[in-house]
């Protein structure tokens, strides 16, 4: 074999290995670029535009090819929100399948989430440079450090973003029927982790839940699930409360709370829950029982 030919060959066998590791993040992606985007179709643009960018790069150097691939989606869907802005548009979300494509289960869940999810409803009403800090630390897990550097700010002011982004989401006046929604979820989230109910747990995850706290994050239903279930012990003293408005758990002691969890939700299911334990961001919170 030529040197020619070894490098040709040597190329292809890049590109294969990593359109297979794409795939394997694909649906992670997919995820963080509705949450950001609420439009599958713009969805799907964005994710593609990663792949081109990733096919286009040095990655040798990559030792979290998901973590990359997640900024590079964070970036695409930044510059698109910025776009739209400035043009004044708003997201239209017209997919839908070919007369003849088999249903795609992904894509429809994708599409229940776009209508129904008031999540998203509230993340219109952000800056672009709220919405990205939000979604990627508060959903998806990434640090400021790697947000600072997408928007071109510090770490700080990064997490001052996320944290006004908060409180607005939060304090969103969510109709009284989502709140009673929510409020059913997160009682059956909390009977299931009381009895280690694993099924139970799954049934009202979002497969893309994202859990955050001290410990770090856990992405996906099923780890999310198994630890929740290892937690009986705290779900047994865990209390309903509303928190900065919004439904919430808290576990007190003395009277004082020691640990809160507050939710995010999508298409009634969770999405995102927030184990809060310093005290300093405990101190912040308005908490209320419900």
């Amino acid at each position: 074999m030529s040197d020619g030919d070894q490098h040709r060959h040597g190329d292809q066998h890049r590109e294969d290995f990593l359109a297979e590791r794409f795939e394997e993040y694909r649906g992670h992606l997919r995820a963080v670029a509705h949450r950001m985007l609420g439009s599958v179709a713009e969805a799907e643009d964005a994710v593609q535009e990663a792949w081109f960018r990733l096919s286009r790069s040095d990655t040798r150097e990559v030792q979290n090819l998901a973590g990359w691939l997640t900024t590079v989606v964070g970036r695409v869907c930044l510059d698109m929100l910025r776009s739209r802005r400035s043009r004044g548009e708003q997201p239209l979300d017209t997919w839908s399948p070919a007369p003849s494509a088999e249903p795609d289960p992904a894509q429809d869940a994708l599409r229940a989430d776009s209508v129904g999810s008031a999540l998203l409803v509230v993340l219109e009403t952000l800056s672009p440079a709220e919405r990205l800090a939000f979604v990627l630390h508060d959903l998806f897990g990434v640090p400021f450090e790697e947000i600072g550097g997408i928007l071109g700010r510090s770490p700080a002011a990064a997490r001052q973003l996320a944290s006004r982004a908060r409180r607005r989401v939060r304090g969103a006046d969510a109709p009284e029927a989502d709140l009673v929604r929510q409020r059913e979820v997160v009682d059956a989230f909390l009977a299931a982790a009381r009895d280690g109910d694993f099924d139970g747990l799954l049934a009202v995850l979002d497969p893309e839940v994202v859990a955050r706290g001290e410990a770090g994050v856990t992405i996906g239903a099923t780890d999310v699930a198994a630890t929740a279930a290892s937690f009986g012990h705290l779900a047994g003293v865990a209390l309903p409360a509303l928190v900065d408005g919004a439904t919430a758990l808290v576990v007190l002691t003395d009277g004082r709370p020691e640990r809160v969890l507050t939710f995010t939700f999508a298409a009634d299911r969770i999405a995102g829950i927030d184990v809060v334990t310093d005290p300093a961001r405990l101190a912040e919170l308005s908490i209320e029982p419900a």
